[in-house]
């Protein structure tokens, strides 16, 4: 019974009057012939296909599951995914930000993002299959010699191919210096790798006719750890020379990981015995080369979690405008009827408009480091790419861990709207809470990304790049000081940026002495960082709509709603965790082991 409506205008709100994507398009030649309407032309297309063809297989997926034929290890997708794929390829969806030497479109990064956000917001598991192909084609346009680029890249682009990354092994996930996976050199140049891969999504599959596999591996000579890992290229069938099918590689499903959400994605264990595979980049250099796709996937999460926040928001509200019960506490509001609709309830009301605070918040962020990406990659001047490269690598944790953290919370408060129906599978909210949970894990876990701003994005530059973002908020609330309009939205975010300076020194300091502080303190910080870049876009959101809601338009009025909502009831929460941080490790450190 869920439904979904694409955002389209909150999207192009986001792009063409807080952004101004077009002009970042205009400074990148590639790009200089993209304006708003064709970016629009292109997302309203895309919203038609995943509301139409992709949503409807949504719950599908989740009741199916795969389904895996152990005899040939071969294995069916859901009903209708493999007929959604065809028309996804055959469309050209899959190519649009794909280089053009190889068949692809040359669209900005920015553009694909969004047309991913809707995907997600349709259908999840599905869009894993084509997202992880995009960022095996990220990882092989970058680091991939030019023979692999010829004879892969093009079947990449089209989508007639797709790609997995197989890390984790059973014993070793985050941690893979641990890994045990052996690749030995043979005469022709080529490699036999063999080893047991887990959770791998959309390990096997009957989308496509050919699956490259990208392996992490040792070499016999690697030294130990995460310097000994080397990036093996390792297809389903052996392409021939040219590009056509050819003998089936030793790389199996063993079995299918039967997990909480995710049901229509194929989570594979993966057997790999003497399989063929060719090094990609340099040797144990794999690590390096893959994060790549590491950090596009982490990207690519945060995107999952903000389509399911949105699609999770458009329905509770449905609801809770149909659903009648008890009394406003202010008198009866629907008179004609025996109770007043849920949407009267200020608690409902907080609910809704949190999960609607963190979809437009995450669209923004998600967006904005789009924007960031295509002028880190694309961009001629050599200065911007670099100052890009710098605030994606500051987004990229917050994408992956806050969108996410907020994605669970959001999911749960719009299944706590429907109450017991909420719970209940035929309605489609309990889906999004349990699809939403993984998020939070892969990819690196959300600890794992808040150690990573904290302890190598942050402290790791004596605070550079933070210090380039809060030039950004400070330009702000220097031009809208004198704007009395804007004191309730400047005031807060300036008090907040303040603290984060403050915050980000103390740690450090604690840190020379005790490297624990970092740990203890890693996950309040993140969220409070990631708070301070939702308030600078609300308040650029706030600045727009009390600019443009004299006009009558309600989206603007709804905006400005929505910035008030979170200033003043969400950004608060970084009073409380600023003060979880400062409190230190001693409490979590002391407690010697044997007592737990």
């Amino acid at each position: 019974m869920s439904q979904y409506t694409p955002p389209i205008r909150d999207m192009q709100f986001v792009l063409h009057e807080m952004l101004n994507a077009e002009a970042t398009f205009k400074s990148i030649p590639a790009f200089e012939e993209i304006d708003a309407d064709t970016v629009n032309q292109i997302i309203e297309e895309g919203g038609k296909f995943c509301a139409e063809v992709l949503q409807p297989l949504n719950a599908v997926g989740d009741s199916e599951g795969c389904t895996l034929n152990k005899a040939d290890h071969s294995l069916k997708t859901p009903t209708g995914f493999k007929e959604a794929y065809q028309q996804f390829v055959e469309a050209g969806w899959a190519s649009l930000s794909c280089d053009p030497n190889y068949g692809g479109q040359g669209l900005p990064v920015t553009v694909n993002q969004a047309f991913y956000e809707m995907m997600n917001s349709a259908n999840q598991a599905w869009t894993m299959y084509p997202g992880l192909t995009h960022g095996a084609y990220d990882c092989l346009h970058e680091h991939g010699s030019q023979e692999q680029k010829d004879l892969y890249l093009p079947k990449l682009t089209s989508g007639e191919w797709t790609g997995t990354m197989c890390l984790t092994e059973p014993h070793c996930g985050t941690d893979l210096g641990m890994l045990r996976s052996k690749a030995e050199p043979q005469a022709d140049g080529s490699y036999k790798i063999t080893g047991a891969k887990i959770f791998i999504s959309s390990g096997e599959h009957d989308m496509a006719e050919n699956i490259i596999h990208l392996v992490l591996a040792r070499l016999p000579d690697a030294p130990a750890g995460t310097k000994g890992i080397s990036l093996f290229l390792v297809p389903k069938f052996i392409p021939n020379v040219d590009g056509t099918i050819g003998a089936r590689n030793p790389i199996f499903c063993g079995a299918i990981e039967h997990k909480m959400g995710i049901h229509g994605n194929a989570t594979c264990q993966m057997n790999l015995d003497g399989a063929t595979g060719w090094l990609i980049g340099q040797p144990h250099r794999g690590l390096a080369a893959m994060f790549v796709m590491m950090n596009a996937a982490r990207l690519g999460v945060g995107m999952q979690s903000l389509g399911l926040t949105e699609v999770a928001y458009q329905n509770a509200v449905v609801y809770a405008k149909d659903r009648i019960q008890s009394r406003s506490l202010t008198g009866p509001k629907a008179t004609d009827k025996p109770a007043d609709p849920i949407i009267v309830h200020p608690d409902v009301r907080k609910m809704l408009l949190t999960t609607r605070a963190y979809a437009e918040g995450g669209r923004a962020l998600c967006m904005w480091t789009a924007l960031e990406l295509d002028k880190e990659l694309s961009h001629p001047d050599e200065a911007v790419r670099k100052e890009a490269s710098e605030m994606v690598a500051l987004a990229t944790p917050i994408v992956k861990a806050f969108i996410t953290d907020n994605a669970w919370e959001a999911t749960s408060h719009c299944m706590q709207v429907y109450g017991g129906h909420g719970y209940i599978a035929e309605w489609g909210m309990e889906q999004y809470v349990r699809d939403s949970r993984i998020n939070m894990i892969y990819e690196g876990t959300n600890t794992i990304q808040s150690l990573d701003l904290l302890g190598r994005k942050v402290l790791g530059d004596g605070g550079a790049k933070l210090m380039k973002f809060g030039k950004m908020v400070r330009a702000l609330c220097e031009a809208e000081a004198n704007n009395p309009t804007m004191k309730e939205f400047i005031e807060p975010l300036a008090d907040l940026g303040d603290k984060v300076s403050k915050l980000t020194m103390e740690i450090g300091g604690k840190a020379m002495q005790n490297p624990d502080e970092v740990g203890a303190a890693a996950v309040d910080y993140l969220r409070v960082v990631g708070h301070l870049f939702y308030a600078y876009f609300f308040a650029k959101a706030a600045k727009i709509a009390l600019e443009k809601q004299s006009g009558g338009d309600k989206f603007y009025t709804a905006k400005l709603h929505t910035a008030r909502f979170y200033f003043q009831k969400m950004l608060p929460e970084t009073a409380m965790l600023i003060r979880k941080a400062r409190a230190g490790s001693a409490s979590l450190m002391e407690m010697d082991a044997e007592l737990f």
